[in-house]
């Protein structure tokens, strides 16, 4: 969906209102597309973009689990990509200062590089801008050796740098 009237408000109840059940409305909406259902079918792990600790305690949930929850149960991994630090909300920022935000924050669990090896991994957020924090999650993965990462977001407003295309 494009990040636009009426889901943007939609994604802001989701994400900062205490509405988790957005979660398989947005799934079922998702699953209407006949890429995603096939990287569902064929990927071993399902992972959501983490949140920090601070805004997991602040929401009460992380919407993006919410989501790979109500999209593929079984093969959601909560705890497996980790974000280690605080960082400014990248909505907030343009260009450079996005990659530098997230410079070290995210890591994967330790315990599962074996798991990782040679995997399909299907990354899972909310709203994707500029891809910069998708692009971070999918080198930490392939650096620990998955053969292929692929992504889904709920909705997606482009930046006119972010070298995605419609």
């Amino acid at each position: 969906m494009d990040y636009d009237f009426p889901w943007a408000s939609c994604v802001v109840d989701f994400k900062f209102h205490q509405a988790p059940a957005w979660a398989p409305v947005f799934a079922a909406l998702m699953q209407l597309n006949p890429l995603l259902e096939a990287q569902l079918e064929t990927v071993a792990h399902v992972l959501p973009m983490p949140l920090s600790k601070a805004s997991l305690r602040l929401r009460g949930y992380n919407q993006a689990l919410e989501l790979a929850r109500a999209l593929s149960p079984e093969r959601t991994r909560p705890q497996w990509l980790m974000k280690l630090r605080e960082t400014t909300a990248q909505s907030e920022l343009k260009g450079a200062a996005r990659l530098r935000n997230l410079d070290g924050a995210l890591a994967l669990e330790p315990l599962v590089h074996r798991q990782i090896k040679g995997a399909r991994v299907l990354l899972i957020d909310d709203v994707m801008t500029t891809g910069t924090t998708l692009r971070e999650a999918a080198q930490r993965l392939r650096q620990c050796g998955a053969s292929e990462v692929h992504a889904a977001v709920f909705a997606r407003t482009l930046a006119p740098d972010s070298g995605w295309e419609r």
